[in-house]
Formats: C-alpha cells, structure tokens, sequence
C-alpha cells in the first residue's frame, strides 16, 4: 500500500474518534474567510473547549459513514470545515452562527448533536438558546419573583398602617 493510502486511514480514524467522543459536529463553509479569520475562528472554538479542522469532504465522508453518522451528500460539497465538542451541545453552534454575522462568508452547513441530523435551520435555532448561565438565572427569577411581590405588598400595608 502507498504511503498516501495509509496517511489517508489515519485522517479517517481521526475524524472518526473526534466524532465518536463529541456531543456535537457542526459543518460550516468557510470560503471567503481570510487566514486571520479563520484563525480567530480556530481560535474561539479551542478556547470553548472544542476542536475545528478542515478535512477533505471524501474523508469526512468516509469517517462519519463508518459510525452511521448520516450527513446529505450535499453537506460535502464546496469547502466544509467540522466543529467538534464532546461536553456541550450548544458552543459550536454558537461560535457558527456568532462567526457568520461576524465575517459574512461563514456559512452554516448542518450539524450533529446528541445523535439527531441538525439541518441549517435547526442549528441555528440551536444556537440562538441563551447560555445555562442565562437560562437559571431566568429560572431564579421566575422563582423568586412571587415571593418578592408578596414581600412589596407587605411592606405596603405595613407602611400604610404604621
């Protein structure tokens, strides 16, 4: 077997265990982005715990066929970077769909999360969910709220008979 045969398996297993360890995969099309923006992007993805690479479609192709991740045909076409994170199910969307209105040639492909095909439409969906952080503390106000509103009225009519 050629030396290009065997680097070719070893990209596929990588992708394969990249895949196998992530709660999500988002495919992106990175044409028009500029070395710097892409390095941003690469960037961002690290620092939020996940990985970004680009790999040949044929590749991508081949690893996620392996594990019965099923993509469309069409998600391989032009140029596709992968977004991988094993803890969060959301970041990649996020840092996607953040770089998209940032850059405008970034585009949002499809994604793979928690082991259900994401479409364009759903991943950005995905990503407009506001942050843990955002949603317990809207959760801590829902839940305190009543009982702040009764502590007013207390304090009113206790006021109002002093």
């Amino acid at each position: 077997m050629s030396a290009n045969f065997e680097n070719k398996k070893v990209v596929v297993s990588e992708i394969e265990e990249l895949a196998k360890n992530a709660k999500s995969i988002v495919l992106v099309d990175y044409r028009g982005l500029t070395v710097a923006q892409a390095t941003e992007l690469r960037n961002e993805v690290r620092n939020a715990g996940g990985v970004y690479k680009v790999y040949k479609n044929r590749l991508m192709k081949i690893a996620f066929d392996k594990l019965k991740i099923d993509f469309p045909a069409s998600d391989f076409e032009g140029t596709t970077a992968v977004m991988f994170h094993s803890s969060d199910e959301v970041a990649p969307a996020k840092i996607a769909l953040d770089g998209s209105k940032k850059y405008g040639n970034l585009k949002l492909k499809s994604g793979y999360v928690d082991g259900k095909y994401f479409n364009t439409d759903e991943i950005t969906a995905l990503a407009n969910i506001p942050s843990r952080e955002v949603l317990v503390a809207q959760l801590l106000g829902l839940l305190t709220n009543p009982m702040r509103s009764l502590a007013v009225a207390v304090s009113e009519i206790a006021k109002k008979n002093a």
